[in-house]
């Protein structure tokens, strides 16, 4: 069946950094355009990044632009996020999910359809 788990979340100090992991199974991972989402406390769910089924073409919100990098192996079914310069409001559960129908990739979470139970960051002033 279709298996995606996050892991690597965890608390960390402001200026610090994580990686993020998604390990994928059940489902074409090579085919698939790839997100990574996050929701805040009392906040909608927001695209974070994404990335093409073939690793070229990426997308990052504003917010994060410059201080995360997507990345995928698709040998291993695994996604990746690299988190530096992290910052109190980047505090969320981050989630990883998959995109099946499209060749492009889209911040737009109604997009995708595989999705993980997710891991929590949290970021200390």
């Amino acid at each position: 069946q279709v298996q995606v788990v996050e892991s690597g979340g965890g608390l960390v100090q402001a200026g610090g950094s994580l990686r993020l992991s998604c390990s994928a199974s059940g489902f074409a991972f090579n085919d698939c355009a790839m997100g990574w989402f996050r929701q805040a406390p009392g906040k909608a769910r927001e695209g974070v990044s994404c990335v093409t089924w073939n690793g070229q073409s990426t997308s990052y919100a504003d917010s994060v632009k410059g201080r995360f990098t997507i990345s995928r192996d698709n040998a291993k079914n695994t996604l990746y996020l690299q988190m530096n310069s992290l910052e109190p409001e980047d505090t969320a559960m981050y989630y990883c999910a998959a995109d099946p129908s499209s060749w492009y990739c889209s911040l737009d979470q109604d997009e995708y359809n595989y999705w993980g139970q997710g891991t929590q960051v949290t970021v200390s002033s």
